[in-house]
């Protein structure tokens, strides 16, 4: 009788603990019956478990946890063709969380996360690819991103309940072109560029032509005017100078004469030239003079 009543405690402890079951914060729980999930009985909605302890059949109900969280889906960039059949590759992301548990676990089988986003990858590349296909590059890279995006997510949003799933928010991060097709902007971009720059540096060569010979005309007739008022300026020196000399004459003429003799010898007398005078030339007289003094 008493290892009957030990065994019927045992039972019951080992039935108490198979019954009990933990939900933990951030997670929402089902249970599956016989490959079911258990609904209500009035309602018929899917019964989910809020954080906190519960009860089950033991051995019976099974019990799967889901993550109800926020989650985040950035996959790999992906090629996306516009209006104008020019290829784009785009990188975005989504925010998602589950919004039917049963229906989630049913469609996933049995809740995979990894099937989860690949499904959902799939529909939010097929709305994105609609809306690109509707417009070209120029409206996607200025003001049509925005709407492009509201649009993606309406279309992700409305797909997506089929898998039980929420979308929250469906972002383009970044837009980029082909790596063939950028090559080959970049080089006509470039080759503008340089026809651009050849074309400054004729006109800049044209104005230095123009500028050179404004300034070389300019200092010509500088030149010619320094010149001309130089042979002015010379020629009044020696209007001057005549003058002079001419009134020196006509006070002492003797005196003036000794003078110019004076400067004659000094400029004679000063290298190695030799002079061929006769002796009585008047080239000496005023040297006789001093010699015989």
């Amino acid at each position: 009788m008493k290892n009957l009543i030990g065994v019927l405690v045992i039972v019951a402890v080992i039935l108490g603990f198979s019954s009990l079951f933990v939900v933990k914060e951030g997670d929402r729980a089902i249970v599956v019956q016989f490959g079911k999930v258990q609904r209500d009985a009035d309602t018929g909605l899917p019964i989910v478990f809020e954080p906190g302890l519960h009860f089950k059949l033991p051995f019976i109900e099974q019990v799967k946890t889901l993550d109800a969280r926020f989650k985040t889906l950035d996959g790999n960039p992906d090629r996306f063709v516009t209006s104008e059949k020019k290829d784009l590759i785009v990188d975005t992301y989504v925010k998602w969380r589950i919004s039917d548990f049963a229906n989630y676990y049913l469609s996933t089988n049995g809740g995979n996360q990894v099937q989860a986003e690949a499904l959902l990858t799939r529909r939010i590349n097929s709305g994105l690819r609609a809306e690109f296909g509707s417009r070209t590059i120029k409206e996607i890279v200025s003001g049509e991103r925005d709407n492009l995006m509201r649009e993606a997510l309406i279309r992700g949003a409305d797909s997506a309940q089929e898998l039980g799933i929420e979308v929250i928010d469906v972002r383009v991060m970044q837009i980029n072109l082909p790596t063939e097709v950028s090559q080959s902007i970049f080089q006509r971009m470039r080759a503008e560029r340089q026809a651009v720059a050849t074309e400054h540096r004729s006109e800049g060569r044209e104005q230095a032509e123009f500028i050179r010979a404004d300034v070389d005309a300019r200092v010509t007739v500088m030149l010619a005017d320094a010149q001309r008022e130089a042979r002015e300026i010379r020629g009044q020196g020696d209007a001057e100078a005549a003058g002079i000399y001419a009134n020196t004459y006509n006070q002492d003429r003797e005196f003036f004469a000794f003078i110019r003799s004076m400067q004659a010898y000094q400029t004679a007398f000063n290298g190695n030239d030799v002079l061929v005078l006769e002796p009585d030339s008047d080239f000496f007289k005023y040297l006789k003079t001093l010699r015989a003094e």
